[in-house]
């Protein structure tokens, strides 16, 4: 083999093939490159998030946009578009985020601890050199010049040093924070993954409706409680910390033109301790002033109508209902819903199920008619009215399947056991009768009140990592970093009235302007000490 050649390239075996893989991969992963990316990646994976339906947050309008897109929604199903942020990849960007923010952090903290401990950089040769530069002659001794230069410098990393030639020399370092701000801002901010993604495991979000004035109220006793839940990952519903509430009455307030000007809910509750005693506190309940409690926090989200309807049975006996119904329309409060009745006294499960009860239709708490079709023009209790479908027959309570308490089961509309026996609209105090003699009274309104509990246990860590946040990227920002080297020199012998040559270099480590200017004010203090000549 001649001297001009090259040997072949050894061949690696598979261990140490493996060993450099996963080398290069931890490597490519930790580097800020690639955490930008994935950072982009998160928010971009966040999108159909916000843009479609998700299904633990508005599980309705998802069945609505199968409806809508039955050759869509399939496509986006397959591919979790509906459940983004319970999805495996969503998951896996953010633990990969995670990890290469780790792997980023780490050694940049451990060569920030490096730096710290080190002493500022030996003073350059040739000062003249630096992009900023001053020079003078004083008479004062090279000692009495750096005695002076460090009290100027008072704040700065300095250290003096004597050189070979008896040369003085100042090397100060200003800034250092800088760093400190850009590794608080990170781990801050990967501190609020870690909060929000332990809130998420261990929180939860419930919706319950309450009936001003129901004694009964709502306990947070378990996820029966609740009309909607959603549990975090590690959350079953089983050990929620105990509260109880009821809402005394609620006021809303509405401009001339229907726009909602307040909302306020008189309650009183019982928290943990108030368990035990017995004792029920009063507290008011708006839309911006939520409730805070010990097994969470209680937020005003809506409210509502209940028509309450009295049915006199052929028998002469008597039972009354306020169920509450659904807003359809956000402006003027026109709502929907259904109010069932069990006929009274009757224990043969065929002939109860013939003779069961449903006053179905819309509500208007300000109604207008259009020959018999009614609607609502205003939000407020006006002049409320109803515009009922008296269903008779098999309401289907007992098939074992789920109801809204809001509509009848049209399977048993379409089967014909559940029919149509009267239609009227209906101001309060009037009354229908059916045709076997059934008597049902408009009796009035109630109102209803919907809240949400949320408990959050990485809420407060999210709050601290966001200040942690504002204040890392705030000093990352502000503080510039830059050094400053003085060098004094003892004149060459036969100098006439002159001791020592003092010479000034700067060096701005980051690309921010303004240091010129701060230097040229130091350099000026810093050959002071003597006259210039």
């Amino acid at each position: 083999m001649t001297t001009d050649q090259k040997a072949p390239p050894m061949k690696q075996g598979p261990v140490a093939a493996g060993i450099a893989f996963l080398r290069n991969t931890w490597r490519g992963l930790t580097s800020m490159r690639t955490a930008l990316i994935l950072l982009f990646l998160l928010a971009l994976a966040a999108l159909p998030g916000a843009l479609l339906p998700q299904r633990l947050t508005a599980g309705d309008k998802v069945g609505k946009f199968f409806d809508d897109n039955p050759n869509l929604a399939p496509v986006l199903n397959r591919l979790g578009l509906f459940d983004v942020f319970g999805s495996v990849w969503f998951s896996a960007i953010y633990v990969l985020l995670f990890i290469s923010l780790v792997g980023c952090l780490v050694p940049r903290t451990v060569e920030y601890a490096r730096q710290m401990r080190a002493k500022p950089v030996l003073t350059p040769r040739n000062l003249a050199r630096m992009p900023h530069h001053a020079k003078s002659t004083v008479d004062t001794s090279a000692e009495d010049v750096v005695a002076a230069a460090r009290t100027r410098l008072r704040g700065w990393r300095t250290e003096v040093r004597v050189e070979d030639d008896g040369s003085h020399t100042i090397s100060a370092e200003k800034g250092f924070l800088r760093e400190a701000g850009n590794l608080v801002f990170h781990f801050a901010l990967m501190g609020m993954l870690v909060a929000i993604a332990f809130g998420k495991m261990f929180g939860f979000e419930g919706q319950v409706i309450i009936r001003a004035g129901d004694a009964q109220g709502f306990c947070n006793s378990g996820i029966y409680a609740y009309d909607s839940f959603r549990p975090g990952l590690r959350i079953d519903g089983t050990e929620l910390t105990p509260f109880c509430m009821k809402v005394d009455d609620f006021t809303a307030t509405f401009l001339h033109n229907g726009q909602a000007d307040s909302f306020r809910a008189n309650v009183s509750y019982q928290d943990v301790d108030d368990l035990e005693t017995g004792t029920w506190r009063q507290a008011a309940l708006e839309v911006n002033s939520p409730l805070r409690l010990t097994g969470g926090t209680v937020y005003l989200l809506g409210h509502g109508y209940a028509p309450r309807f009295t049915v006199t049975f052929p028998d002469g006996q008597k039972r009354t209902e306020a169920t509450q119904w659904q807003t359809m329309n956000t402006v003027t409060l026109l709502s929907q819903g259904a109010t069932k009745f069990d006929p009274p006294g009757v224990t043969d499960l065929e002939k109860r199920r013939t003779g069961q009860l449903a006053i179905t239709g819309l509500f208007a708490p300000t109604a207008a008619f259009e020959g018999t079709l009614m609607s609502s023009v205003f939000p407020d209790l006006k002049d409320p009215a109803v515009a009922v479908d008296v269903m008779r027959g098999d309401l289907g309570n007992e098939s074992g399947k789920g109801q809204s308490i809001f509509e009848i089961d049209k399977s048993m509309v379409d089967s014909g056991r559940l029919k149509k026996v009267a239609r009227q609209n209906m101001r309060v105090g009037e009354e229908i009768v059916l045709d076997d003699g059934t008597r049902i009274h408009f009796d009035g309104v109630e109102r209803w009140v919907g809240v949400q509990v949320g408990y959050d246990p990485g809420r407060l860590g999210v709050l601290v990592a966001g200040v942690l946040v504002l204040l890392g990227i705030g000093a990352s920002l502000s503080i510039k970093r830059r050094r400053v080297w003085l060098r004094a020199t003892p004149a060459p012998d036969g100098t006439e009235n002159a001791r020592t040559v003092v010479e000034v270099g700067g060096l701005a480590r980051t690309d921010q302007a303004g240091y010129g200017e701060e230097f040229t004010t130091l350099a000026a203090d810093l050959l002071r000490p003597g006259k210039e000549r």
